[in-house]
């Protein structure tokens, strides 16, 4: 009984259909057929689109917190229909006004804007510290001791405050007022003379 080898094992795939052939490896010779095989389709190339897509431009404020700052031409100048100056003069105050914005604004943020977000940083790191280091800190303990400090007080109230308070109040209410019209009558008698 003769023990064949895994290894002598070529799996060949057989497709006699017009369809583009896989390029597979050739048999080994021991194991290739006698009858001409078909030379392979070369591969094509993958096709590049012709037409480069812009990249979409960063959205820098992506919760619109600068909403109101998006400012158009046209909500700043306009011509009425009929007295309206040359299109030349138009269209350049349109140019100048938009490139006057944008160039100022580059100018102004070449300036300000690190200075003024190192400041930002530093105020925020400053509030956030404070916050965590002291405020939180503070009201956690607040909280731990509100209830010892409560029943202190209570406790203080009702040892020295309230026995005066309760005192005081017995000799205020055996004080008591009474009006008459005596001395109001004497003012109107010096009124009409």
């Amino acid at each position: 009984m003769m023990m064949v080898n895994d290894d002598s094992f070529v799996e060949c795939k057989i497709d006699d259909s017009d369809e583009e052939q896989i390029n597979t490896p050739p048999p080994p010779p021991e194991f290739a057929s006698k009858a001409s095989t078909p030379a392979p389709k070369p591969p094509t190339p993958p096709t590049v689109p012709t037409t480069l897509v812009p990249s979409p431009p960063v959205n820098r404020d992506p919760n619109s917190i600068n909403q109101h700052l998006k400012v158009e031409v046209s909500n700043v100048l306009a011509e009425p229909a009929t007295p309206h100056t040359m299109d030349g003069v138009w269209v350049y105050s349109i140019v100048g006004f938009e490139k006057t914005r944008i160039w100022t604004y580059r100018c102004l943020s070449l300036l300000f804007a690190v200075p003024f977000a190192l400041l930002c940083g530093i105020l925020l790191a400053f509030l956030a510290c404070i916050r965590v280091w002291f405020l939180v800190p503070c009201t956690q303990l607040s909280h731990t001791f509100l209830p010892c400090l409560q029943s202190l007080c209570t406790c203080a109230l009702n040892v020295f405050i309230a026995p005066f308070c309760m005192s005081f109040a017995l000799c205020c209410s055996q004080v008591a007022i009474s009006l008459s019209n005596k001395g109001l009558d004497q003012i109107r008698d010096k009124d009409t003379v």
